[in-house]
């Protein structure tokens, strides 16, 4: 009989995001489909965009409570059959109710799903007892984009071969992955991240400078990496004046792609480099990339703007997450889980933004041009921050500072023998 270990569990943490992928990725490719089919306005469709991702924030707001009942290997079995289940619904619904009420609906469920493997899969991972935990985070973050290209490579395909409207068949088999890696989850090892009683409460996390800092950054992390990701199929197809195949291919997919190589790539060479620094340049890239999708004349200027926004935000979530647990050890699953919420009020708050100034002002590109804003407030607060940082160096207190945490110490070594499936702030 095969005995689990570590890399399964780490192998179901990277089908969790590829899931998490499909749950985020999928419904855009058809959002002008639902436009043309349904007569759904464009800010309808981005209340679509809003519902999904303020699921996920109430989710991640509510999911240390319900995980500390639960345990994590129930809630993470649970959050794949939500995710299964809302994806087929959405290709169900819309014929036997309301095209909106339906699709709403099955967004509100995948929502759930997604909501509870954000918070999860990333602590599980970080448990797993690999010696280089910042490879692993990058490289878990990386299978996002991988699954991204190839929800939307693949997509692509079907449409080609089998005609869009089809769609609702493809999406009961992209529900395939959830339900499936749920079953792999039910056998797996659980590893724990912080001893019983060690980990920091999330009320001490709310009242510390440095906790906020990351705050803002993973909001503005989920608003310049969703901005462009959710709109970038309709942008190319609509806004550059090219065929949805060509669309889908050169918008969310050479997206996806440079945002993955960028992770890869962080996981290969980030820890030579300074965190700080790396997210800044991020910043100022990114910011760059929006401009040249707001305001360039030629349909493959803009596309190049899509490209280098995923060059640059690929870094944001993994990045901002290692600094964070880098420079608040022993927070447990609640640094995670507020993370986690703080992402996803910028991945509802950009996207929505983005729609309903397109419709307001009477494109993408003018909506688009509202994403400059976020990687300017990202870049200020690195650079802030970093003022502070060195204002306060030829100085150190003899004691620890009014926000400093504890100092980080090993998690223990674990096998598959000695997983748990303990409540979060209490290891897994």
């Amino acid at each position: 009989m095969l005995r689990l270990g570590k890399k399964h569990t780490l192998s179901a943490c990277f089908i969790g995001y590829i899931t998490q992928a499909i749950v985020n990725n999928f419904a855009p490719l058809l959002f002008v489909t639902f436009n043309t089919t349904y007569g759904i306005s464009l800010t309808l469709i981005s209340t679509m965009i809003t519902l999904n991702f303020g699921v996920q924030l109430l989710v991640d707001l509510l999911a240390s409570k319900v995980v500390d009942k639960i345990g994590y290997r129930p809630c993470l079995i649970a959050a794949h059959l939500f995710a299964g289940a809302g994806l087929v619904l959405l290709g169900i619904l819309p014929e036997l109710i309301p095209p909106v009420a339906g699709l709403f609906a099955a967004s509100a469920l995948y929502a759930v799903g997604g909501g509870l493997i954000e918070v999860l899969i990333s602590p599980v991972a970080e448990a797993c007892p690999f010696e280089n935990k910042k490879s692993v985070m990058s490289l878990l973050h990386s299978f996002y984009c991988w699954g991204q290209v190839a929800v939307v490579g693949l997509s692509t395909l079907f449409f080609v071969t089998a005609g869009v409207g089809r769609w609702a068949v493809l999406a009961c088999v992209w529900a395939a992955v959830p339900l499936l890696n749920a079953v792999f989850f039910a056998f797996v090892p659980v590893y724990k991240l912080v001893e019983e009683g060690e980990a920091l409460p999330a009320s001490r996390l709310l009242k510390t400078r440095t906790f906020w800092l990351f705050f803002v950054l993973m909001l503005c992390a989920g608003s310049c990496e969703l901005a462009v990701s959710q709109w970038a199929s309709a942008f190319a197809e609509s806004g550059l004046g090219v065929s949805k195949t060509v669309g889908d291919l050169l918008g969310p997919c050479l997206f996806a792609v440079m945002m993955g190589v960028s992770r890869v790539l962080f996981s290969l060479f980030g820890g030579r480099r300074s965190i700080h620094k790396m997210l800044a340049v991020a910043a100022a890239v990114c910011a760059a990339g929006y401009a040249m999708c707001a305001f360039s004349p030629a349909a493959w200027l803009g596309l190049a703007g899509c490209a280098v926004v995923g060059l640059s935000a690929g870094i944001m979530w993994p990045g901002t997450f290692s600094y964070a647990s880098e420079r608040i050890p022993k927070s447990g699953t609640a640094l995670f889980a507020l993370l986690a919420l703080a992402g996803d009020v910028g991945c509802t708050a950009g996207p929505s933004a983005v729609g309903a100034l397109a419709d307001a002002l009477g494109g993408l590109q003018a909506g688009l041009a509202f994403g400059i804003a976020m990687p300017v407030l990202m870049f200020a607060a690195l650079v802030l921050s970093g003022k502070k940082k060195r204002a306060a160096a030829p100085e150190p207190a003899p004691g620890p500072a009014p926000d400093a945490l504890p100092e980080a110490e090993e998690p223990p070594a674990a096998d598959g023998q000695g997983a748990t499936d303990a409540a979060p702030g209490k290891g897994r």
